[in-house]
């Protein structure tokens, strides 16, 4: 069995086929690295009055690191450590920030995993959709979650080192309110109707699916998410998703590799490069 290296890239965060010149100057600081990616990404909710074209709003399809790295030299040559202005960043979703946060902190070595989840800051009462970047501390022993995103935003007091309950992968979530001690019609995608705990259980497998390297687009759906996002799944289907919960929460790489290989959880071949 493949044991899971999350100081190497995986599928979507490989970044060896840009060129040299392009990652000069770029900082060898976990924290560092993260904060140079919001001045190559703009969030869509960020490009009113940037006049941007269809085609560009549909960057945020973009599924690897590389990708969004070809289409950031495409706009602007420059060194990846060099910001954008906002009309000349990659549009892409939270999920955009954390991929290349983490293909930028594997090639330099650094061990690190996108997390599918819920920021627990940004509405009173909400759990909304939400990724964040986790990087291995071997001085603090321990994994340091990072919103990406938002270390320039003042939603948490440390966005650089998220503390317990700030954010809450899919798995936490799931456990909490199987625990009873939240409720999951809170959950959800901002600014939609989709909201309960079959969102929770989308993010649940896109976490695992994560943590196995395969970092997805958060609307990407594969094996049942479809039955269960109609209501059509019943307790199997929760059962399976307790043991995602325990398999993540544990985070021991063997058996996450061992679960996300099963048929129901591993993502299809064509949603990968």
């Amino acid at each position: 069995m493949a044991t899971i290296d999350y100081a190497v890239p995986g599928p979507l965060t490989d970044l060896s086929e840009i060129g040299a010149e392009a990652l000069t100057g770029l900082p060898a600081d976990p924290v560092a690295l993260c904060a140079v990616v919001p001045g190559l990404v703009v969030h869509p909710l960020g490009t009113d009055g940037l006049g941007l074209t269809p085609e560009r709003l549909a960057e945020s399809q973009l599924r690897s690191a590389d990708g969004i790295a070809r289409r950031l030299l495409e706009l602007d040559p420059a060194s990846l450590a060099v910001p954008r202005e906002p009309r000349a960043r990659v549009v892409g979703t939270c999920r955009n920030f954390v991929v290349l946060s983490c293909a930028l902190l594997r090639w330099r070595g650094i061990p690190a995993r996108a997390r599918c989840g819920f920021g627990m800051y940004f509405q009173a009462g909400l759990g909304l959709d939400h990724w964040v970047t986790e990087y291995w501390s071997d001085q603090q022993d321990r994994w340091v979650r990072v919103d990406t995103e938002h270390l320039e935003h003042d939603f948490v007091s440390a966005p650089a080192d998220l503390q317990r309950g700030e954010f809450l992968t899919g798995g936490e979530a799931w456990a909490a309110i199987r625990s009873g001690s939240a409720d999951g019609r809170k959950f959800g995608v901002v600014g939609t109707e989709n909201f309960g705990p079959a969102e929770i259980r989308g993010n649940a497998i896109r976490d695992l699916a994560a943590l196995a390297k395969r970092e997805m687009l958060p609307w990407d759906e594969w094996g049942r998410m479809g039955e269960s996002y109609r209501g059509e799944t019943g307790s199997d289907y929760d059962d399976l998703i307790d043991d995602i919960a325990a398999v993540c929460g544990a985070g021991d790489p063997a058996v996450i590799d061992a679960m996300y290989e099963r048929d129901e959880l591993r993502v299809p071949v064509g949603l990968l490069p």
